[in-house]
């Protein structure tokens, strides 16, 4: 089983191994002993070389994939001397193979005499080569090893073999058992800074940046880290105006040990107080002019050995915090600095029993910090035009469907990806006068914010034509003449359909979408036979509608070709698929009851394998329940003064007929005042009709197209009162232009 660096949110409480607010590095500082568990190191890892601490035990977790190996000095040692006595004397071939060995390699600078430190996959302290205790490179001449096979020998000598006594040269010590080896090359830290930032350029959002950070320094670099992020964090250009503050987003550590049955086992408590402890505070705001805000200012990494940068780290984990840290160089705290200010800050700790940072470390800290603040500010810009790409594909989508008279309906809009959720798709449902619906569904080329923002402009478009009555080809031409005007490449296609739930019909037009389909109330799906029509922006082409029967319980499906075409199939596969699915469900629920609208959505969205999904998907699905014929009534009425007394007779009868007492007296006011401002102006006979349904409806229509106005009348005055009665004791009320004049309508409640 591999183990993998344990890092979690602060969200969390508590002191468990797995708890933000519990140990990162439990040490005694007097003592030296550890109290973050010592992790059994197996040799061949990429990324650093370790030693087993005793054979059989548990296989610890490799370090982050892509972090370089960091050779020891005695590795480096036999490969200088080697090359160099490759360079100078002309040696065989045989001899070429053969590795070159020095008795005494010479120390690096402020190193001590003894040889360097390797550690080989697999060897433990105080191992040699050949696994003998007390090995290691001994004080030979010869500049030959056997090689494998030879009488002897026991094979090519390794190039990570430890030195005499298995002390490390530079410090004299032993390396613990599970530890990392000190980068001592420029090359190790080049390798390790460019995988590394590998690694955290892979991510997408704030959290993988952050996440990235941690899991490549943990452990190679550090033993445990700390990531402070501004709250709230700055995006592109805008300037804060609050304080500074810092909140803990993120710490990583190496884990706890595991037991003999696997399961984790926390650190033994020491007798003295924890180096590093706990973290109380997970907010801290910054000061101006204090050690912290100095630090943070001047954007380099610092050690935290000198006073003041003692100062800053004490005021970034708060002066009542527990947590105290291992003498020497084994903390460097960096600012984090995105494109235009400080957004951050990360702290590095090592344990005492590891090697301390060197200088060139610092350098190190500095290539990881400029690289995840430049991350975090990308991420943040991405993220706020992510959210705005969100916000302007929602309003431009209706919130929510009308509920017309004789028409349910239901609705679902899919991006075509996670990370591109605008697209040209759009979807609308428009109540007309009479009780009817203009169902309409478009398909603007690509999906981008610009395609995002013709879908808005052209959905504008065709709702204030569905104002003015138009028919739908005449709809249609016009969004054609609209698209033009925006450009000559918006091209985009649109199915409009007007739905007459008194008739029972729908008139529809196509510009070169997919037909709609059809599901009847038996269970029978069928593809409107609808003219395909230009898509709109072509110019010059006629639309040409058709008007069909739409009974009762039937359901109309309005849909873009994002449901029905992908790299898979093609757009008449994708039809036929629907309607086949749409069968199948509807004899589930069997031939007298249609399956319920909203499940039967879904279950057309389940159709869509996993690489279906190319581009947007709109779905309009529309339930005819239509009025029946003993629920409407309509009059034609001449425009003379005796009008007025015809409505109120008529409404009277037929509110008596349809068990309505209770609303006589209203309706035949209000019938009387709307019909008696249209005899005022109208030349042509009067329309008058009621609908019963869950309301009770009065349509009157004329052909004068100005809609009236509500207004306060004087006391003197002896008009203007009528529509402010209809505005007090109807339910709610309009008017609505037509082409050939236009409709006054109010709604009284039934109860």
């Amino acid at each position: 089983m591999t183990e993998h660096p344990t890092s979690f949110e602060h969200s969390q409480t508590g002191t468990g191994p797995a708890d933000a607010h519990g140990a990162l590095l439990h040490t005694s500082v007097s003592s030296g002993a550890s109290a973050l568990p010592q992790q059994s190191r197996a040799g061949g890892s990429e990324h650093s070389q370790y030693l087993s601490a005793e054979p059989g035990a548990h296989r610890p977790r490799p370090a982050p994939e892509g972090i370089p190996a960091q050779p020891d000095a005695a590795t480096r040692t036999a490969e200088a001397t080697a090359t160099e006595a490759m360079a100078v004397e002309p040696t065989t071939t045989e001899a070429m193979t053969t590795e070159t060995v020095t008795a005494e390699a010479e120390p690096a600078e402020g190193a001590s005499s003894e040889a360097g430190t390797g550690t080989d996959a697999g060897a433990s302290p105080g191992t040699g080569d050949g696994g003998t205790p007390g090995g290691g490179a001994s004080a030979r001449t010869d500049t030959e090893t056997p090689r494998a096979g030879a009488p002897g020998g026991q094979g090519r000598r390794s190039r990570r073999g430890l030195p005499p006594g298995g002390k490390e040269r530079r410090t004299g010590r032993g390396l613990p058992p599970g530890r990392p080896a000190p980068m001592r090359r420029d090359g190790d830290r080049l390798r390790f800074v460019g995988a590394a930032t590998r690694r955290i350029a892979r991510g997408m959002d704030l959290d993988e940046i952050v996440m990235g950070l941690c899991r490549a320094t943990v452990p190679t670099f550090s033993d445990a880290i700390l990531v402070y992020l501004r709250e709230p964090l700055p995006v592109g250009d805008e300037r804060p105006t609050g304080p500074l503050v810092l909140r803990l987003r993120r710490t990583d550590r190496i884990p706890v040990e595991r037991g003999a049955d696997g399961v984790y086992v926390p650190s033994p408590v020491p007798e003295q107080p924890a180096a590093l402890s706990t973290v109380t505070s997970e907010l801290r705001e910054v000061q101006p002019g204090s050690a912290l805000g100095e630090v943070l200012r001047g954007v380099r990494p610092v050690f935290t050995d000198t006073a003041a940068s003692r100062a800053a780290l004490t005021e970034l984990l708060g002066k009542g915090s527990r947590l105290t840290l291992p003498d020497g160089r084994r903390t460097i705290l960096a600012p984090l600095r995105g494109r235009r200010r400080v957004i951050g800050a990360a702290l590095f700790l090592r344990r005492p029993e590891r090697h301390a940072f060197e200088p060139d470390d610092l350098l190190v800290a500095a290539q990881l910090a400029t690289h995840s603040a430049l991350g975090i500010d990308k991420a943040v810009l991405y993220g706020r035009e992510a959210y705005i790409a969100d916000e302007l594909q929602r309003t431009m989508l209706p919130e929510t469907l009308p509920h017309p008279t004789g028409v349910r309906l239901a609705s679902r809009y899919l991006p075509a990806a996670e990370t591109a959720r605008v697209g040209g798709d759009w979807y609308d449902a428009i109540p007309l006068p009479g009780s009817r619906v203009a169902l309409v569904v478009g398909d603007v080329m690509g999906h981008s914010m610009t395609s995002a923002a013709i879908m808005g402009q052209l959905r504008t478009t065709a709702q204030t034509l569905a104002g003015l009555d138009l028919p739908p080809q005449e709809v249609l031409h016009h969004l054609d003449e609209q698209a033009q005007r925006l450009g000559t490449d918006r091209m985009a296609t649109c199915l409009y359909a007007v739905y007459d739930p008194v008739n029972h019909r729908i008139t529809i037009a196509n510009a070169g979408h997919p037909p709609p389909v059809l599901l009847h109330l038996g269970g029978r799906a069928e593809v409107l036979q609808v003219p395909a029509g230009a898509p709109i922006g072509v110019g010059g082409v006629d639309f040409e509608a058709v008007e069909l029967d739409a009974p009762a319980g039937a359901t109309l499906f309005l849909y873009t070709d994002g449901l029905v075409e992908s790299r898979l199939r093609d757009v008449w596969t994708g039809i036929e698929q629907l309607r086949e699915r749409l069968q199948a469900t509807a004899r589930l629920t069997g031939p007298d009851h249609p399956p319920p609208l909203e499940a039967l959505c879904d279950e057309v969205l389940d159709m869509l394998g996993p690489g279906d999904r190319d581009d947007d998907i709109a779905l309009l699905a529309a339930r005819f329940d239509g009025i029946a014929p003993s629920d409407v009534v309509c009059w034609s009425l001449d425009p003379e003064d005796a009008a007025p007394g015809q409505a109120r007779r008529l409404a009277r009868r037929t509110l008596e007929r349809w068990d309505l007492p209770e609303l006589t007296d209203s309706v035949e006011l209000l019938v009387s005042e709307v019909v008696t401002n249209a005899v005022r102006y109208a030349s042509r006979p009067i329309t008058l009709r009621l609908l019963r349904t869950d309301v009770l409806r009065c349509e009157v229509g004329d052909d004068v197209p100005q809609l009236p106005r509500m207004r306060q009348a004087r006391v003197t005055d002896e008009e203007g009162r009528g529509l402010y009665l209809v505005n007090k004791m109807a339910r709610r009320w309009g008017a609505t232009r037509l082409s050939t004049g236009k409709v006054v309508w109010f709604e009284m409640n039934r109860s």
